[in-house]
């Protein structure tokens, strides 16, 4: 069973991940308005995958006889200057779930709660991963800079990326 502060800690970070998922949808539709279909698709996928994140917790606290209590989800931003100021807002973002992710750990290995901290491996690596793809694109456009063809390839490139159902929920059932 969660204790009472991992369980709400837990909670809050179902809602973290639900206003990243709001975040995404944010950015997606701020991108389809500027005719850039690729990157819209791109941050479509980050909106799925941060809705799966939600769920992987919802099931684990479900499945530790805890209670999922869902909270209301601040405004998000909608717009952004350009590609790359989205971009960094994205990975200023992902840096601050970087962070709520290693406290959630700390308070699991504190409480000596093995199973919290064995579920919070996935999110700890899920983070490294979302960092990285957020700075090589950051990289990707300072390359580009004000290159038109460059930066409609690579729209195109961000349109083929199609959302993987994460491991903890295709194992789930």
């Amino acid at each position: 069973m969660l204790s009472p502060k991992l369980q709400d800690a837990l909670n809050e970070q179902i809602n973290a991940e639900m206003w990243s998922a709001y975040l995404y949808l944010s950015m997606a539709m701020h991108f389809q308005a500027e005719g850039r279909p690729g990157f819209a698709n791109w941050y479509s996928v980050q909106f799925q995958e941060e809705q799966a994140h939600a769920e992987i917790l919802r099931n684990y606290v479900n499945a530790r006889g805890g209670r999922v209590v869902l909270k209301a989800i601040d405004a998000v931003p909608t717009e952004w200057k350009n590609e790359l100021d989205a971009f960094q807002a994205t990975l200023e973002h992902e840096q601050k779930v970087t962070a709520l992710i290693n406290n959630l750990y700390a308070m699991a290995e504190a409480e000596k709660d093995y199973a919290s901290r064995a579920r919070l491996d996935w999110f700890v690596n899920e983070q490294v991963e979302e960092e990285d793809n957020c700075r090589t694109l950051i990289d990707r456009l300072k390359l580009i800079g004000d290159n038109g063809l460059a930066l409609y390839t690579l729209d195109n490139e961000l349109a083929a990326r199609t959302y993987n159902v994460p491991s903890p929920l295709a194992t789930a059932e």
